[in-house]
């Protein structure tokens, strides 16, 4: 009844341990296992055949339109997206899943526990409904049914947030968000480059979405408080690294006693 999509580029090692996750841990769980990837150049695709899983090739990446990837190349009625750098970590992951989509016909989709703010709403019980954006999707460690998703695929003309997107569109037409307690794990060390990137889908999303808008004043007053923590950083970094220079001074020609 489920199929695994994980959206990959260039995670070869993340993706292993993912697929080797999913196949040693949860094979009786889940009917097919597919990885979407964004042109990798690294062994990504080997890493998928080593493990059983199907490769499917997008050239041109944005967020909207790799999930309905995901959602169009499932065959199955509950769809699971991951990120190459997530993985489930609770036994039964996918059987609370299942079991929430057989108790609710009206379920569109489910929001994993991951984060001390996923926990937080889950445990306050503040619906999608109220907190769209922190209760309602997101696409690593989700769940969505395909039925809902063929009556309202996800738009692919917003920068970010088609996950938040959606879940405000379908709770409009009489659907059910809800959080389940299925824990995943979300590991990502992004560099520069990809910081640079999610800031600039972020800035379009919250305006296309939240209607956050920015004023000149605002980008002068976050640029100004970037150098200002950037200096107090580094201040405080070499002040720190002094300090254990000079305990290690210390440490040497006045060591304790061995036991």
């Amino acid at each position: 009844m489920i199929s695994v999509v994980i959206r990959n580029k260039n995670q070869s090692v993340a993706l292993s341990f993912l697929l080797k996750n999913l196949t040693e841990r949860y094979a009786g769980d889940i009917a097919e296992i597919i990885v979407v990837d964004n042109l990798s150049t690294d062994s990504s695709e080997e890493v998928a055949e080593h493990f059983g899983a199907r490769f499917v090739t997008i050239k041109k990446f944005s967020f909207g339109g790799s999930a309905n990837v995901c959602a169009r190349e499932a065959q199955f009625p509950i769809v699971v997206i991951f990120s190459a750098h997530s993985y489930p970590v609770s036994h039964d992951f996918f059987k609370l899943i299942q079991a929430k989509f057989d108790g609710n016909p009206t379920l569109a989709g489910l929001r994993c526990l991951h984060s001390t703010n996923d926990y937080k709403n889950f445990i306050n019980k503040i619906p999608a409904t109220v907190d769209p954006n922190k209760s309602g999707l997101i696409f690593s460690g989700s769940a969505f049914r395909r039925t809902v998703w063929e009556k309202h695929p996800f738009r692919e003309d917003v920068a970010t947030f088609e996950d938040k997107e959606w879940t405000v569109r379908v709770l409009k037409e009489g659907y059910v968000i809800d959080f389940v307690e299925s824990i995943f794990s979300y590991e990502i060390k992004r560099s520069p480059q990809q910081l640079f990137f999610r800031f600039k889908n972020d800035v379009v999303g919250n305006y296309q979405l939240w209607h956050q808008d920015i004023s000149l004043l605002q980008a002068i007053k976050g640029f100004l408080s970037g150098i200002f923590y950037l200096i107090k950083s580094f201040v405080l970094d070499l002040w720190y690294i002094f300090l254990r220079f000079l305990y290690l001074v210390k440490f040497i020609y006045n060591k304790p006693d061995k036991f």
